[in-house]
Parts: structure tokens; C-alpha cells; sequence
């Protein structure tokens, strides 16, 4: 099976964590998640499939391809 790289943008505010835990609760497949959110979210926690993940802080270059691969 495919699995998908998914960032969920507004991760802390409702929508954000109820879309984090449709992900997990359809066992949706993913091979990395990547959570953001403001500056004021950045560095908290949100668990998805038993794993705690730090949330990021959106900036223009959360989702450029190079800066994402970590060139």
C-alpha cells in the first residue's frame, strides 16, 4: 500500500486536531506527519498513532520542496 506524506496546517485548533484524529482513526496511510500551527503552538505535542509529534510553526517555507527535504 502507498503511504503518504501529510502536514496538517492548524494542527492545535479544532479542525486541525479532529483531522489528526480522523487520520488516525481510519488508519489512513502515512509514512511521515508533520504538524503546524502559529508561533504560539510551536513546540507543543500532539499524538497521532501513539507517538507524541512537535507541532512546527507555519512559515512561507514549510512546504518547499527543498527546504522539506532538507537541502
Amino acid at each position: 500500500m502507498r503511504k503518504y506524506n501529510v502536514g496538517v496546517v492548524g494542527a492545535t485548533g479544532l479542525v486541525g486536531r479532529e483531522m489528526v484524529r480522523m487520520l488516525e482513526k481510519r488508519n489512513f496511510p502515512v509514512a511521515s506527519m508533520r504538524l503546524f500551527a502559529s508561533e504560539r503552538s510551536h513546540g507543543k505535542t500532539l499524538k497521532f498513532k501513539g507517538k507524541e509529534i512537535m507541532v512546527e510553526k507555519l512559515t512561507p517555507l514549510s512546504f518547499k520542496a527543498s527546504y522539506v527535504r532538507g537541502k
